[in-house]
């Protein structure tokens, strides 16, 4: 895959010194892209490595799989392998820019609530810039996660029976603490500007491959919303409004889908899902707005919303057909197109990507994500009876 180069746009900053335990961060820009020609992003966090261009490769098996269930489809599916960035998830992009930005600033300690993978990447990124960096991870975060945190020097602090509600503290410990910064796991226009980078990369590789992204299917796992905030801005800023974006989600951490669905924020009473990564119980709002912005503007969004069995089901074709382990909630994307049910309701005859646009190649942002290993694998697919 050749080298990807990211194309210009002014980016938002965030006074996170203004953030309450309970409320959204405050937002305020004031600092621009320093590019002279105002066509990059995250230029110097992708300067000094702290995130990485991921392949993006052509998926043999699923083309023929999407395409089997038409005979005069022919879509191909591509696979943005974001699993490959140094933390093993895409959180690597955003957290890069937004503890660059603050390291920039003199910042030297930060704190971050998380279910795993944001905190993985704060701690990643913040070791390399030798920063300070504590995360607050709920009961449900799984050991083998801990063991990781801990092993790239985080002080991790265990709190409360879902994100939310480590969160909570995440942001009281920010507000005692006048050397710490918050980094949120997805609510700050830095994290989505650093997810956009994606959509920089996969325009690039499909034109040295001469395929357009114009009528394409990006399908991404949403949880909070930070990396759909993010490939919206992505697409928006590459004039791309013809396209679709599939919103994947498990039946018990469908936050963005029930929203959708309703038209304004919605707060689940529960995180119910093993994609324990999909836990918050609210997604962001600033997801959904960007959404309805993007079906304004002629393109379409889609919610998406698999079964626990059929995402873990996903994990293991893929892992079987791209020898590569991605978690759950990775696997809540997959599914997207490994479930018969779910492919055909999307992509059959009336399905929501089903339309004169949706003719281009079909990408799946394969978010990665570090809660899995054999065993775990395994033992989901007895679970599941697989």
């Amino acid at each position: 895959v050749p080298p990807a180069f990211v194309r210009p746009i002014h980016f938002n900053t965030v006074n996170v010194r203004q953030v309450s335990p309970l409320t959204t961060l405050q937002m305020s820009t004031s600092l621009e892209d320093p590019s002279s020609d105002n066509k990059r992003v995250a230029n110097d966090a992708r300067a000094a490595k702290l995130f990485h261009s991921t392949p993006l490769i052509l998926s043999d098996p699923l083309t023929a799989l999407l395409n089997s269930d038409s005979p005069t489809r022919k879509r191909n599916v591509y696979l943005k392998l974001d699993a490959l960035q140094t933390s093993g998830s895409f959180k690597d992009r955003g957290v890069a820019h937004l503890c660059q930005t603050l390291h920039s600033r003199g910042t030297t300690k930060l704190i971050s609530s998380s279910g795993g993978n944001a905190g993985l990447a704060v701690a990643t990124v913040g070791k390399a810039l030798g920063m300070t960096v504590q995360v607050i991870v709920p009961e449900t975060t799984k050991p083998m996660v801990l063991e990781k945190l801990r092993g790239l020097g985080a002080n991790v602090r265990i709190h409360g029976v879902n994100w939310n509600a480590a969160d909570v503290l995440a942001r009281e410990l920010v507000e005692e603490d006048d050397e710490a910064e918050y980094v949120s796991p997805y609510e700050n226009p830095l994290l989505w500007t650093g997810h956009s980078t994606l959509i920089d990369e996969i325009v690039d590789d499909l034109d040295g491959v001469e395929e357009s992204m114009v009528g394409a299917t990006v399908v991404a796992s949403v949880g909070g919303g930070g990396l759909l905030c993010g490939i919206l801005e992505g697409l928006d800023r590459h004039s791309l409004p013809n396209t679709t974006v599939v919103a994947a989600e498990t039946t018990g951490a469908a936050s963005f889908g029930t929203a959708f669905q309703k038209g304004e924020p919605v707060m689940l009473d529960a995180i119910d899902t093993i994609a324990t990564s999909l836990g918050a119980l609210q997604v962001s709002d600033s997801a959904l707005e960007r959404a309805k912005a993007h079906i304004a503007n002629g393109g379409n969004v889609v919610s998406g919303v698999c079964t626990d069995a059929e995402a873990i089901d996903a994990c293991v074709k893929f892992a079987d057909q791209h020898r590569m382990l991605v978690e759950p909630a990775c696997g809540a994307g997959l599914a997207v197109l490994y479930s018969d049910r779910l492919r055909k309701e999307l992509f059959g005859n009336g399905g929501g990507t089903d339309s004169d646009q949706n003719t281009g190649p079909v990408i799946i942002e394969v978010c990665g994500g570090s809660g899995v290993n054999l065993e775990l694998l395994d033992m989901w697919k007895t679970q599941f009876s697989l």
